[in-house]
């Protein structure tokens, strides 16, 4: 028999020997009572529905007379009660019982993760591209002090072992230079040649309009020997080096190989980074090099078959009019730009979290960041050269 009896004094919800009741005194006291378990959850439901009392903060609930409780029971009290009351419901000072206050907790908490979250509100365009803007001048912040910290680490431990040669680990270093330096020079000889022509090719085109094709010579010498030949080398090796550094310390990373070199008591700043960046030093000068003879091959090629001046032409006119103070700045440019590209690259790696996905991201990373800042250094010693006068 079921029934249901709703009085100013009393809310009682019956189904055989399960109800809950609510008693007006002073505070209001809900009595709990019966088997709260599966066999009667239909009843409850459909009474909780229809005739759920109103609980105040002050309302005090009784479990004295419970005498059965399982997770349905539980889900039911919830639904009668609401997640934060359920909640209270499992603190120390309830009269449930222990083992059923913690399964109203697992319940309760179940529910509050399930429930609809509040839609936030609606921001002005304007706040939201300042909160954007900011955010992402924080974390422009964080990575350039993580970087620039990495850095003076990276030149502390390379100082410290250069004074020690039985801790220079030569294999290492010429293994990275073969697969670094050598296995890069058709890529970056074919590009820059490519390069070389087209810039001859374009500044031939050009001049040819004032009568003045023969300064096209001076045009590609000018601008490999500057410009072109260390800063798309520095681009190449960011794509490909860079990316492969930060790929296999990050793989490292993410199979726990880097926590067992420092559980062995090495540093994996020694082991790891100090090959790959004395290689690129060392790389990096070579290829630039190779980049500006196959540039000026590029260059002499075009003229020669568009402009009909012979190489020998070419080579007197590159020796009478290009000193050799612009091989040089553009030289001096190649170390520079093969230390900020290593130690993006491994600084990346270091970063990895343990999961595909992020050595993915951090690779991606690892060539942004070396691209942007190999062209912003470009720019700023281009500045500091034409304020010297050089």
């Amino acid at each position: 028999m079921q029934y249901l009896a709703l009085t100013d004094e009393k809310l009682t919800a019956l189904d055989n020997n399960a109800s809950f009741r609510l008693d007006s005194a002073s505070p209001p006291v809900l009595h709990v009572e019966g088997d709260w378990t599966l066999r009667n959850y239909r009843a409850l439901s459909r009474q909780i529905a229809q005739a759920r009392p109103a609980l105040g903060e002050q309302t005090v609930l009784e479990f004295s007379a419970l005498s059965a409780f399982d997770t349905v029971g539980a889900k039911l009290l919830v639904d009668l009660l609401g997640v934060p009351a359920a909640l209270r419901q499992t603190q120390a000072d309830s009269t449930l019982a222990p083992a059923w206050r913690a399964l109203l907790a697992v319940v309760a908490e179940a529910k509050a993760i399930a429930m609809p979250k509040p839609a936030p509100p609606r921001q002005a365009w304007i706040t939201d591209m300042l909160e954007r803007v900011g955010a992402a001048t924080l974390s422009l912040r964080a990575c350039a002090l993580g970087l620039l910290g990495f850095m003076g680490l990276c030149l502390q431990t390379l100082l410290s072992s250069f004074w020690r040669p039985s801790r220079w680990r030569v294999t290492a270093v010429v293994a990275q230079i073969e697969q670094t330096g050598l296995d890069a020079v058709p890529i970056v000889s074919l590009l820059t040649f490519m390069v070389g022509a087209v810039v001859a090719f374009l500044g031939a085109t050009v001049l040819a309009n004032f009568g003045a094709s023969i300064y096209t010579v001076d045009l590609v010498a000018f601008s490999f020997l500057r410009e072109f030949a260390v800063l798309l080398t520095a681009i190449l090796m960011a794509g490909r080096t860079a990316s492969s550094f930060t790929a296999q310390i990050g793989s490292m990373k993410a199979n726990e190989e880097i926590d067992a070199i420092r559980a062995l008591g090495l540093d994996p700043i020694k082991l790891l980074v100090l090959p790959r960046l004395i290689a690129l030093l060392v790389a990096m000068p070579a290829l630039t090099f190779i980049a500006m003879l196959s540039g000026l091959f590029g260059g002499a090629m075009v003229c020669a078959l568009s402009l009909d001046i012979s190489p020998t032409m070419f080579l007197s006119l590159l020796q009478q009019d290009v000193g050799i103070r612009h091989f040089i700045l553009g030289m001096v440019k190649a170390p520079l730009f093969a230390f900020v590209v290593a130690v993006i690259g491994c600084n990346e790696g270091f970063k990895v979290s343990g999961s595909a996905q992020s050595v993915g991201q951090h690779t991606t990373s690892s060539v942004v960041q070396s691209i942007f800042v190999v062209i912003l250094l470009d720019a700023l010693a281009a500045l500091f050269f034409m304020e010297m006068g050089w």
